[in-house]
């Protein structure tokens, strides 16, 4: 990554100190991928004093969809056999980008996913955002008589995230909505496996 970046900015003759902000996404996904980003945008929030925008992957993906329905759920692949998701609203009050979140960013096996659409209004037409089609495909053919109702469409969008989060960050600075390098934090929502296995002392 960071040989990549060195390169791209010698393209450009470019150097850190030159951008006003630094946006990162800030999770779901991989625990070490997500803590080489977030390291490197505090690194560079605290030597050059800029501010940083920390922005979801689940919002990224979301963004990204041209489906007119009004209720849009992000879902990204968590491994071993669950997804990341998170359903989103497309609200004029949210400015330029449009989407506000309902409810939070979620870690669940296929069939709570599943089941989860029978929270969304029966009238409220929506849309499966995700980079993985063919994971969904294979969910929503596992479940078919939970979906006899509520089968939605699949709207495949890109993989690439970094565009998104850097257009989402620019709009986020344009609200004020930023971190600092004390304040920036990921967004793991699955716990770790140290935490998950985790036991407590006798006489705790």
């Amino acid at each position: 990554m960071f040989r990549h970046l060195d390169f791209l900015l010698g393209e450009l003759s470019l150097n850190l100190g030159d951008f006003d902000l630094f946006a990162v996404a800030a999770g779901p996904g991989s625990f070490t991928g997500l803590r080489v980003g977030l390291a490197a945008a505090k690194g560079w929030a605290e030597v050059y004093g800029k501010p940083v925008a920390a922005i979801s992957g689940l919002e990224a993906i979301a963004t990204q969809s041209r489906s007119p329905n009004s209720i849009l759920v992000a879902v990204t692949d968590a491994h071993r056999g669950q997804v990341y998701c998170a359903r989103y609203r497309r609200s004029q009050a949210q400015g330029d980008d449009g989407l506000a979140l309902e409810g939070e960013e979620c870690v669940m096996d296929p069939e709570e996913f599943v089941s989860a659409f029978e929270g969304i209004p029966g009238n409220c037409p929506f849309t499966v955002v995700s980079p993985a089609p063919e994971l969904l495909s294979k969910i929503f053919s596992d479940h078919e008589a939970l979906l006899a109702t509520r089968e939605p469409k699949i709207d495949e969008v890109s993989p690439i995230l970094a565009p998104h989060v850097g257009r989402l960050g620019y709009l986020r600075a344009q609200r004020g909505d930023l971190d600092d390098a004390l304040t920036l934090a990921a967004s793991y929502v699955r716990r770790t496996d140290a935490e998950l296995r985790w036991k407590a002392p006798s006489g705790i």
